[in-house]
């Protein structure tokens, strides 16, 4: 199959950013666009959501059509793995670091064009322990951002609002040794954060050169004790992947260990799932999804 099929289930997450407002946009769209929507839910429950996904695609829905931010998608793309549905995603969120790695329209127009008009392929997923994830997970500060942030806060004031609250928790944070295991090799260092990326962006930003479906998964971690060369890396992304590389230790692979002293949270697309030590690996071709051509 290459192109996307004509019967659809709409999801969306109305806590997300964006989701209240789209949903209905996005069900005119679609029928203007040849989809006909055998079932359409608004979730007002995040709880709810995955659920509501895994009922969709166990029903045996063609393609499912996911409304909401990373960590909507994180929450259902487990759903997805094995199974003949497809993978549709409407991008409602603040960052949407996983639309951004596969290059989707971020407005809602361009992404029904996708949806209806695209190509079929499957796309690689990471996993932690036994979780999958579409796009990336982090320890140190992406975690202590999202553990802390108040209820509402990145919903209301978008990227801004995210990155006022992350200079707040800049002086909580401290740095913490990294041991990172890949088959007989193993290296330990001190790090300022870690990056699992299966895709190119973390926090709406390029930081990763890779590719969804490259094959491998990229450990990124910023090395060192001084919370100067973490600002200074996180200013760098601003300019692209290439000049953040400079600032990083990079291991590519598809099976990982990963340690920390101490034991640290993990965001996993932005919802904190996990915490160290974990095992990492690569879930080649694990997903049909609809994405541009």
């Amino acid at each position: 199959m290459n192109k996307p099929p004509r019967q659809a289930a709409l999801i969306v997450n109305t806590k997300s950013r964006k989701g209240q407002k789209a949903f209905r946009e996005a069900c005119r769209l679609l029928k203007e666009a040849g989809i006909e929507l055998v079932i359409r839910k608004a979730v007002k429950r995040p709880s709810a959501f995955a659920g509501e996904v895994c009922k969709a695609v166990e029903a045996g829905v063609p393609m499912v059509i996911v409304g909401g931010g990373d960590g909507s998608v994180s929450s259902t793309v487990d759903h997805f793995v094995g199974k003949g549905s497809i993978f549709a995603l409407l991008p409602l969120g603040t960052a949407n670091s996983f639309a951004r790695s596969l290059d989707m329209p971020l407005d809602i127009e361009g992404a029904i064009r996708v949806i209806a008009e695209g190509k079929v392929k499957t796309v690689d997923l990471g996993m932690i322990d036994r979780d999958y994830f579409a796009n990336c997970a982090a320890i140190g500060l992406s975690p202590l951002i999202a553990q802390t942030m108040p209820h509402g806060l990145k919903r209301i004031f978008g990227r801004p609002g995210y990155l006022a609250w992350a200079a707040l928790q800049m002086a909580r944070f401290k740095p913490f040794t990294l041991t990172v295991t890949q088959g007989t090799q193993v290296e330990t260092l001190d790090a300022l954060e870690v990056r699992i990326a299966n895709g190119r962006f973390h926090g709406g930003a390029e930081l990763v050169k890779t590719q969804v479906d490259a094959g491998e998964i990229v450990i990124q971690a910023i090395d060192g004790k001084l919370r100067a060369k973490l600002l200074w890396s996180w200013g760098l992304a601003l300019i692209g992947p290439d000049q953040v590389r400079g600032t990083v230790r990079e291991f590519r692979g598809r099976e990982f260990r990963i340690e920390t002293d101490p034991p640290l949270p993990i965001s996993i697309d932005g919802e904190v799932r996990a915490k160290t030590p974990v095992e990492v690996r690569l879930a080649r071709r694990a997903m049909l999804m609809a994405v541009p051509r």
